[in-house]
């Protein structure tokens, strides 16, 4: 059987390993009918489609024509052996060649060109010498003959329905060529036959291939609709979405390529390539059911709104009773130096109010650990009591404002964070009630691992290391790194790349995330080629790797 990498010479085309029997050529055509349609890459298809048609009618030149939606025949591949010409396809040459209209701009169909009439009528034409053929128009065959110095003889053009009997191509076949005299001769009604045999399987192929690639751009555009959604949500929840795969794929490439060590062999295939991909867009897909107020919870006090301003109106209420108590206490004092002293008090009382004040607006932004002492300062400060609108005594801060005030780590609650949590187990619920292809049956388990941790500690299933795929162990670190460095989150600041790292490193350390993968994370710099594109540049500062290892 031909190849691509054919020497292109017509004595090539009389050594091809097809004998006359009919029986042989029809289980060749068979067996190239299972070819075409294991074939996933559309432009070896399209060549290969064409290669076959000549190696079963021993034809020296071929054009596969393409239908487009606006009516015309594009050039896809074009090869004559004889002339070593091989242009489209898996060549990088593009045929420099202007597509053929079926109509003219009146809307008359082009029936003068006979590609054009096949594809119109849907008959096949067998021509048996264009120069001896008054039917159509020959006349640009014949100027670029004498260009290139060929002799066109004989013709025979085939048109490539699908399934639903609508033609999607052309494949036109020129000079067939005797085996014996290895000169042009014409093609036989055999030839014909099987070439229009090959024709409807290639479409067949073609519209599959078409189909699954419709099928993919679907489910693909899916996503970006459910990823705009959560951006229209939350604009830092969205930026996440959009880069976490950009990490998740840089860093799975870089393991891919890794000779030694833990991945030196092993190989992802271009399904899992992709499985991993889509896994990494909809990760966090569960979080469209996340409420806002959660999700973007920049201050511990913030809700609807940010109520510190509801703890500074209460301050602002006893900074008001602490001033008419003093104006009191003065208007009845019986001296200056009584006077004197309560105008002390009051100026003390209302700095210590203000310094108060500042501490609680301090801790209400959160920080990455909020010490002891500082949480029991926050209950003090809760037990100063105001007057309500209706002169009530109440404690200047709730039992609920007390309990987000405390909060140790970040901004969100215990309760808030296992709101956070269940997205996780969102997006498995609803990746687990998708149908996906047999190719991408792993998405759940990827998306659904990234909060998982190496030693079974994490959610939402508490897995372990050897429980969970690479692809998953890869999403944690991508998950972490964005998370870590992300410059559009409201309730922290975007961190340098060393410090980034340093926590990265933590976790490794207390068995986190996975080693390895982490180990090529840094030897391949794959957080360098991430950081370039995506991180500001006050980020990208230096990191001392080999102290970071041995830390």
């Amino acid at each position: 059987m031909a190849t691509v990498n054919d020497t292109f010479d017509t004595s090539e085309a009389l050594q091809l390993e097809l004998d006359d029997d009919p029986l042989s050529r029809a289980e060749h055509l068979i067996s190239i009918g299972i070819s075409l349609s294991a074939e996933k890459n559309t432009n070896r298809l399209l060549e290969n489609i064409l290669i076959e048609a000549q190696n079963l009618t021993r034809s020296d030149g071929g054009t596969l024509y393409m239908l487009s939606d606006d009516d015309r025949l594009s050039f896809e591949i074009m090869r004559t052996r004889s002339l070593g010409i091989a242009k489209g396809g898996s060549t990088h040459q593009a045929v420099q060649l202007s597509p053929i209209s079926l109509y003219d701009n009146n809307g008359i169909p082009n029936n003068t060109t006979i590609a054009a009439s096949v594809a119109l009528t849907g008959e096949s034409v067998n021509i048996q010498d264009v120069y001896s053929n008054h039917r159509f128009d020959f006349s640009g065959t014949k100027k670029y003959d004498q260009k290139i110095g060929y002799h066109s003889m004989s013709f025979l053009t085939i048109p490539m329905k699908n399934h639903e009997n609508r033609t999607i191509g052309v494949l036109q076949l020129i000079n067939a060529i005797d085996e014996e005299t290895g000169k042009p001769t014409t093609f036989t009604e055999e030839d014909q036959r099987l070439a229009e045999s090959l024709a409807s399987m290639a479409a067949v192929a073609l519209t599959n291939h078409d189909l699954l690639e419709d099928l993919r751009e679907l489910l693909e555009k899916f996503i970006e609709v459910i990823a705009g959604a959560i951006d229209e949500k939350s604009p830092y929840t969205g930026g996440h979405c959009r880069r976490v795969p950009e990490i998740a794929m840089l860093l799975a490439d870089a393991v891919h390529h890794t000779s030694e060590g833990m991945f030196a062999d092993l190989r992802f295939s271009d399904e899992q390539m992709y499985e991993l991909r889509i896994a990494a867009m909809m990760h966090d897909c569960g979080k469209i059911t996340t409420p806002i107020h959660v999700v973007d919870k920049a201050t511990k006090l913030e809700t609807i709104n940010d109520r510190i301003h509801l703890v500074e109106g209460r301050f602002a209420i006893l900074k008001r009773e602490a001033e008419i108590s003093a104006l009191h206490l003065i208007h009845e004092a019986a001296s200056d130096k009584k006077s004197t002293a309560i105008r002390s008090d009051y100026q003390s009382l209302l700095s210590k109010l203000d310094e108060e004040l500042e501490f609680l607006r301090k801790c209400n932004f959160g920080s990455e650990y909020m010490a002891e002492d500082a949480q029991q300062r926050v209950k003090d400060i809760a037990k100063r009591r105001y007057r309500d609108h209706q002169g009530n005594e109440q404690p200047l801060l709730s039992e609920e404002e007390v309990h987000n005030l405390t909060i140790a780590k970040g901004t969100l609650n215990p309760e808030e964070r296992k709101v956070i949590n269940y997205h996780i187990n969102s997006t498995i619920t609803m990746l687990e009630n998708l149908p996906f292809p047999k190719h991408l049956r792993n998405v759940p388990e990827i998306a659904g691992g990234h909060h998982e941790t190496m030693d079974g500690k994490g959610y939402p299933r508490g897995l372990k290391r050897e429980d969970m795929s690479v692809q998953a162990r890869i999403m944690g670190i991508a998950d972490i790194f964005e998370a870590l460095t992300a410059a559009d989150r409201p309730y922290k600041k975007a961190m340098p790349i060393s410090v980034a790292l340093k926590i990265l490193n933590d976790m490794k350390n207390n068995s986190h995330i996975d080693p390895d993968i982490f180990e090529v994370f840094i030897k391949q710099e794959v957080y360098k080629t991430y950081a370039k594109k995506f991180l500001n540049k006050e980020q990208l500062d230096n990191c001392d790797i080999e102290k970071l290892f041995n830390e």
